[in-house]
């Protein structure tokens, strides 16, 4: 069954994890098979596009288009699977089932299933995604396994760390903003509340039983503002090379502000925050600050009115 697997994807697992993810490809072949046996699915070429985990679409026995995920060792497969439960659906793919052992999951394959980065209308997209933010938002539970916002906002505090109290490549004023910016909106923010955590133009897809819904969850605990940040700077590099990506910015921000009732300024300071984040988990993850990202933080510090 075991189909050839890209040489990127391997050489990235084999980079990303070592030993453990040598091991987890070595075990894959047998993993998917147990999988596919269980669930009653034929499995067909993973997606072109691997990059974390192994994705595949398949076909049950009773002729249900499905996605089976074997996630690789990142240690977020059981929050994923709790995310998805609690999402049952609800601006969401469908968890159909699980397997713990084997960290596999099986899904329900949106179809036409064309990626929310497709629509040429930016407008439109944007309507799109909140109309799937509203969907997806819940309270959170009492009891979850989830990282919150302060839990990755801890990773500025790395930063300076790092940099022994300075902020290396970063851009100094652009740092002390984003940590300014943070311990006002977490000493603020609303009821907590169950979020994807990192919903993007890739992680929409055009659906039947709904238009768009939503894949790969993280599961985050935070206010609602939080959500729109990952939204906001997606495209990079491709948003900086339109023309004037800053109004671009500004006229995103006023459109999620209005269509999900929230307040612009924290949705912008949200998102300055997380993109100096962003540009730092880079480095963490052994490379450089990503320019475009920066970019993308210095002109939502620049969009205030």
């Amino acid at each position: 069954m075991m189909l050839p697997l890209p040489d990127h994807f391997t050489q990235a697992i084999s980079a990303r994890h070592g030993d453990a993810g040598r091991d987890w490809l070595a075990r894959l072949p047998a993993a998917l098979v147990a999988c596919a046996q269980r669930w009653d699915v034929v499995v067909a070429a993973p997606y072109t596009n691997l990059s974390y985990h192994f994705v595949a679409p398949g076909m049950r026995g009773d002729g249900q288009p499905v996605v089976v995920k074997m996630c690789a060792p990142t240690g977020e497969f059981a929050r994923e699977a709790e995310a998805l439960r609690l999402f049952a659906g609800q601006g969401m793919a469908r968890l159909l089932a699980s397997d713990a052992a084997y960290e596999a999951l099986l899904l329900e394959r949106l179809v036409p299933g064309t990626p929310l980065r497709a629509l040429d209308d930016d407008v439109r997209a944007t309507s799109a995604a909140a109309s799937v933010m509203r969907a997806l938002w819940r309270p959170a539970p009492a009891e979850h396994p989830f990282p919150t916002v302060a839990d990755w906002g801890r990773g500025l505090a790395r930063l300076r760390e790092q940099y022994g109290g300075s902020t290396g490549p970063f851009p100094s004023a652009l740092v002390a903003e984003a940590e300014a910016r943070y311990a006002d909106l977490c000493a603020s923010m609303g009821p907590p509340t169950l979020l994807h955590g990192d919903l993007h133009h890739d992680n929409i897809l055009a659906a039947t039983r709904a238009p768009w819904l939503a894949i790969d969850p993280k599961g985050l605990i935070g206010e609602p503002a939080y959500e729109t940040g990952a939204l906001l700077r997606n495209w990079l590099p491709d948003l900086l090379a339109q023309p004037q990506p800053g109004r671009i910015l500004a006229r995103r921000i006023d459109q999620l502000a209005d269509e999900l009732n929230l307040d612009r300024a924290r949705i912008r300071a949200w998102a300055i925050y997380q993109a100096v984040l962003s540009a730092w988990w880079d480095v963490e993850d052994g490379g450089q600050p990503s320019a475009a990202m920066l970019t993308c933080a210095t002109l939502l510090a620049a969009s205030k009115r």
